[in-house]
């Protein structure tokens, strides 16, 4: 029988890569974050590892889209520490914050969702400043069970 490879509970697991800020490099981000939550033992397509996926690609198109300075590259680092999972997502434009609260579009509206889809699927979420620009961060909660999400508490 087999059985699912379950990270250690204290074990700190951290990536960092730095892609282009074009479409590219914002679906290569979706793509690595995946491959390293499946190689620390969260499956691919189960609910950890589905959330994180909407997440990473939600805040790597915002860096993209939004916070795009020609020639600048933009920074993907997920961490994975006992029962949480934090992924961030650094630009260079500190100009263009997101707003704290995310509103929804208009029904009609192409755009605007992103921060919703975030702000639904991960237990907290913010900005902070850096030394050049901005990094968008999410925290999801894991259960007991790796690859399951503890609910997020909304008001």
């Amino acid at each position: 029988m087999p059985t699912e490879a379950q990270p250690a509970a204290a074990a700190l697991r951290e990536v960092t890569e730095r892609l282009s800020a074009t479409p590219r490099g914002a679906r290569l981000a979706r793509r690595l974050a995946r491959y390293h939550l499946d190689g620390w033992g969260i499956p691919y397509d189960s609910e950890l590892s589905d959330a994180a996926e909407a997440i990473v690609a939600e805040l790597a198109a915002n860096a993209v889209t939004h916070g795009r300075v020609p020639g600048r590259d933009f920074e993907l680092r997920v961490t994975l520490h006992a029962d949480t999972l934090r992924i961030e997502v650094a630009d260079t434009r500190a100009e263009r914050r997101p707003p704290d609260v995310p509103e929804l579009p208009e029904p009609e509206g192409e755009s605007g969702r992103g921060l919703v889809i975030v702000a639904a699927l991960a237990t907290e979420w913010g900005v902070q400043g850096r030394g050049v620009g901005k990094t968008v961060w999410a925290r999801l909660a894991l259960t007991e069970g790796e690859g399951r999400l503890a609910k997020p508490q909304h008001d």
